[in-house]
């Protein structure tokens, strides 16, 4: 009877986590809760860097709580970043999203564009409306074989003032569109056109929505793939750039 009561003593005596332990549990928690496993992924260094364009692309207007975005004044400056950055040899810029905010958009892609190391897009899921010229901003672009893509012309929403100029204007920025598109991929200024005012195949809209290999045969993306052939291609063009890098005391003096 005394081993028993004593046994029960211990058992009540034993020390509370200290604040390490709690720590660690807290974080089991909120791993279990944010990504559904216990174990969290350790962070690595890498030379490339990963950037997503999800949702819809956010302009100048705040888009409602519920709407998943992605705000340009965000990405800009981690382009700028990403480009000042040494250890960073390649970008690998992933797609998931309906379009958005034209200028915005425009204003993303030409970024993409101007970067000075190797830059890969993939089209996960949809590259929709204005996903379309950031799908192809990169040195290469690479499209899964069920994402879709849906070109269609610029619309406007809220206050529209019924004159010519309006049209001018609207006119005017798709053009710029079409411009960068076309410049950008080896599809041509016709075939985007078609492909942008195609009746019949949306419901309730006008445009075309093309699949995977489709928009490869068009020439708007370069091959079909996903994220395997996507780090390849861009590693790839690291090591190329590499190799094409002068070697440190390696030039010759002439006199």
């Amino acid at each position: 009877m005394t081993d028993l009561i004593f046994s029960m003593k211990v058992k009540n005596e034993q020390p509370e986590p200290n604040a390490d332990d709690k720590k660690k549990l807290n974080s089991t928690l909120e791993n279990i809760q944010q990504l559904g496993t216990a174990v969290s992924p350790a962070p690595a260094e890498s030379n490339i860097f990963c950037m997503t364009i999800i949702g819809q692309v956010e302009g100048h207007l705040i888009l409602p709580p519920q709407n998943k975005t992605t705000k340009y004044e965000h990405i800009i400056p981690q382009l700028v970043a990403t480009e000042q950055n040494s250890k960073i040899e390649g970008i690998l810029v992933v797609l998931n999203t309906v379009g958005g905010d034209v200028e915005a958009g425009l204003a993303i892609a030409e970024m993409i564009s101007s970067l000075s190391k190797p830059t890969v897009t993939l089209v996960l899921g949809g590259g929709h409306s204005i996903g379309g010229p950031i799908a192809v901003a990169g040195d290469k672009s690479f499209i899964a074989e069920t994402a879709t893509m849906t070109i269609h012309p610029i619309r406007m929403n809220g206050l529209v003032i019924g004159v010519p100029q309006t049209f001018e204007y609207l006119d005017k920025m798709q053009e710029r569109v079409v411009k960068f598109v076309t410049s950008h991929s080896n599809i041509t200024e016709e075939k985007f056109k078609e492909l942008m005012f195609k009746t019949g195949e949306l419901t309730r809209d006008i445009g075309t929505t093309v699949i995977g290999s489709d928009a490869v045969k068009h020439g708007l993306i370069d091959e079909v793939g996903g994220l395997g052939h996507a780090l390849r291609e861009l590693n790839t063009m690291i090591e190329q750039r590499r190799a094409s890098k002068p070697v440190a005391g390696s030039e010759s003096v002439i006199q």
